[in-house]
Parts: C-alpha cells; structure tokens; sequence
C-alpha cells in the first residue's frame, strides 16, 4: 500500500488495536514511527507499506516485551528497534557463518587497495523471511580470441537463465561501444569467485562489465567499492532488487575489517527510493565513514571506482587520450592487430608448405627422352 499520511495514520491505529484490552503497553509515537519504517523496509520500498500484518504484528508485541523487560510504561522507538535487532539475532546464523569466513580470510574479499580486473560483486541469500547480503569477488581475464564471452557458472552449469541473459549483453555492449565496424578480436573469461552455489539474476551484469574494462584497459579498480546494477546494451546501468541487504552485508565487511572513509556501495540511481538502511549504516554515512553511490551508466560508474575519466567518442570517432575507452580501444585494437599477423603468419606458412610441394612434384617427375 502507498505510503501517505493517511496509510500512515490508519498504521498507527492498527498498533493501536493490537495493544488496546491485550494488556499490552501503549505505544509512544516514536515507536509508532519505527515500526511504520520497518513496514517500509519489509517491501524496500520509501514509498510503500507492507499489509503482511502478522509480520508487523510479531514486532509490536516484542518490542512490548523488551519495553516491559527494561521497567518502561510506554514501548519507545529502542524497543522496536530492540525487537527488530533480537529477531535478525534468531534468523542470523548462516550469516554470521559466512561473515566468519570472510573474516578468518577462507573467503577472499579486499576492502582497500586496488587491483586490476577484480571487482566486489553483491548477492543476496534468502531463507524463507530472512534475507542478507553479502561480498564475493569477480574476476575477468582477456586474451586474444575471436569475440567470445565465457562465462564461467554458464559453462559449468552453476547459473541460472537471467544470470546468463545479463552476461550476454555484455556482447552487445562491447560491439556498440567499441566495435561497430571492426571484429571484436578477444576472448574474456568472467566468474565469481568462491562460489560454489547456483547463481541467478541479470543483478551483477554492471559488474562482470566493470571487471571487463578493468582487464581490458589496465585500469586499476577500486576494491573498497562494492558494486551491484544489471546493464543494458547502451551501457544503462538499471534497478535490481535487495539492495538495502547489499549495502548492509557490506558494510558489515567493511567494519569488521576496518572502515577507512573511503569505502562503500555503488547502486543504480533508480534504486535510491528502495533504500531503508540500519540506523548504524545511516550515521556512517552521514559521518563520511562509508558511501553509497548512485549511478545512471557505466561511464559514471567506471569514474567512480577508476578516479579515470570514461571518455566520450570525438568527431573524428576516436576517444581522447588517458580515457578508459581510448585505453579499451587501443588494446582491442592490438589484439586485432595481432589477430590479423598470426593469419597473415599463417597464409605464408601454407604458401610455403604449397611452394614447397609444387617443387617436390617437379622433382619426382621422369624426364622426357627424345628419339632419332
């Protein structure tokens, strides 16, 4: 339902009604408005509430619980926030596994420093109504080929039909930014990293391109940037879902290792409305500890983790010099410089062998005699 101030008064009547004659506390406003943004973090959605009332209904008679355990007469805002944070407590077991892992170093994951062709990717795990987020690192590596994409969980049959679709676009991208009327003389493995689970969704199409480039180019990527985002052939970057459970699983990462100022997130700009953060993550970024970026295209994007202009094509259809696409550009323009030697390299090899042949034929043939 929308998310206006009549929705949100008909809210408050209904923490009304499960608190009135159950021998419940009465809610303070400031609860009430906590559980109206917990309404709105349960569909992701600023504009939006949820009518899953039996969901809203559990937190409201815990955070009664938690008001009647601390001696309060009214539930306050810290007791909803206190329910809220005791039943992530519950759900959270898997989760704070994985965080173990991440942490002990058994999953690899860079919050700081920069490398070439590696990215943070972000996922989101759901387990019935308890959903996370969190870090895997992507990785591409190009050679000299002729135009093809591997993608790894494809080609092992760990990634699902729209997982496949977005990595496939990636084709089209580098076709119509680079080579429209050239042969796109490459070939580009990509694969997420430590994963060992089916992947599925278009969600981190931005980010194999991002590691593409980076490869391509020799652009160093910034690793305390995590990045989710689908794209489109024009090198739109477009809304994907879970992206407040991206942007918290993390930040989680970041903080157990050590927030530097310089870390955060890159999100699609159309996903700014379905952002409803932990309060923590929230006062983090208004002290500037960690970032949330929102972008609307891949060159917006690429200047984000690369500190590199993106480069916009010139009339004379090239891109400006220390652009990331003229450094793309000129290393697709080597491979194909190369590709074009090895088959001229080729053509005089079987000219050779042919030459060669021809004169062994000659050889063997009998010489003709002449009589009288």
């Amino acid at each position: 339902m929308d998310r206006n101030e009549e929705n949100e008064k008909k809210y408050a009547s209904f923490v009304a009604s499960r608190t009135n004659g159950n021998g419940m506390k009465t809610f303070h406003k400031t609860a009430v408005a906590r559980v109206i943004d917990y309404s709105s973090r349960l569909v992701e959605n600023q504009e939006k509430l949820t009518t899953r009332f039996m969901d809203i209904a559990d937190i409201i008679t815990e955070a009664n619980y938690w008001a009647g355990k601390s001696g309060g007469e009214l539930v306050k805002a810290e007791h909803v926030v206190q329910a809220i944070e005791q039943k992530h407590y519950r759900l959270s077991l898997i989760e704070d596994r994985m965080q173990e892992l991440i942490d002990s170093g058994t999953i690899h994951i860079a919050t700081d420093g920069k490398r070439v062709g590696e990215i943070n990717g972000l996922a989101v795990y759901s387990m019935d109504d308890y959903a996370f987020g969190k870090p895997s690192k992507i990785s591409a590596r190009v050679s000299l080929g002729r135009g093809q994409l591997v993608n790894i969980e494809r080609d092992t049959q760990m990634s699902g039909k729209v997982h496949n679709k977005g990595l496939m676009t990636l084709t089209g991208y580098m076709q119509g930014q680079y080579t429209q009327e050239k042969p796109l003389s490459l070939t580009a493995s990509i694969g997420f990293e430590q994963m060992y689970s089916e992947i599925d969704g278009d969600s981190a199409s931005s980010t194999e391109l991002y590691s593409l480039i980076s490869a391509l180019s020799g652009i160093l990527l910034e690793q305390g940037i995590a990045v989710t985002g689908s794209v489109n052939q024009a090198g739109d970057v477009q809304a994907i879902g879970g992206g407040t459970f991206k942007i918290e699983g993390f930040f989680d990462v970041c903080k157990a290792s050590g927030l530097t100022g310089t870390q955060g997130v890159m999100v699609p700009k159309d996903n700014l409305k379905n952002i409803m953060l932990r309060d923590d993550v929230v006062q983090a970024v208004k002290d500037r500890k960690f970032h949330i970026y929102a972008v609307a295209t891949i060159d917006e994007g690429i200047e984000v983790l690369t500190e590199v202009v993106a480069g916009e094509r010139q009339e004379d259809g090239s891109f400006p010099e220390g652009t990331v696409h003229h450094a793309v550009e000129s290393r697709l323009d080597d491979f194909r410089k190369k590709a074009r030697d090895h088959v001229d390299s080729d053509d005089a090899d079987s000219d050779d062998e042919d030459k060669k042949s021809d004169d062994k034929d000659a050889s063997e043939e009998p010489e003709e005699s002449t009589e009288g």
